[in-house]
């Protein structure tokens, strides 16, 4: 799949509230505590980060580019890493920098999933353990695969307009974790 996403376009002001609810299901997903506490996702920066990651690809692989949501929702995120790298007292020297490192992070792991998703559980599984248990914790990452094909199935399954208004939601974790 082709990320075209361009950093320096602005969102057009219609979006603003969509793009943010979108992102804030994101988040507020990607910070669901069963992930570290049930799956032992690391709970530190870097995990969150990459739960963030995870739950960002899923949902930019199902918006349609030509909507303005998918490039509004990747400026969000960009924006949003700024502002918490600006937050955490990293130097306007260091912020681009790292912001680059964020911008191959996404594409590199985005790259992986797309890949191993279409491949299987299993080569998804191992690409988690990779990207998110640093090449361990394979059981844990397992599950976690599961979760993703549930949730990529569910965002596959709403119509564009439920999908674009924000309305909906990701699946329980715990429910899926449960069904594993």
């Amino acid at each position: 799949m082709v990320w075209p996403f361009n950093h320096f376009r602005k969102t057009p002001t219609p979006l603003r509230g969509t793009i943010e609810s979108i992102y804030g299901t994101i988040v507020a997903q990607a910070r669901e505590p069963l992930f570290y506490r049930d799956l032992a996702v690391p709970d530190t920066v870097n995990g969150r980060f990459d739960m963030l990651l995870l739950h960002l690809w899923m949902v930019l692989r199902h918006l349609d580019a030509k909507s303005g949501l998918s490039q509004g929702l990747f400026d969000h995120f960009c924006g949003d890493l700024d502002d918490n790298l600006r937050e955490l007292g990293t130097s306007d020297l260091r912020v681009p920098k790292k912001m680059q490192e964020f911008g191959r992070a996404f594409y590199g792991r985005a790259a992986a999933y797309d890949m191993a998703l279409g491949a299987g559980r299993e080569p998804l599984a191992l690409a988690l353990s990779k990207n998110i248990y640093n090449g361990t914790e394979l059981a844990q990452a397992r599950r976690l695969a599961a979760y993703v094909e549930t949730a990529n199935s569910d965002l596959a399954a709403l119509d564009a307009t439920t999908l674009t208004s924000g309305a909906w939601r990701f699946p329980s974790a715990a429910t899926t974790l449960v069904t594993t």
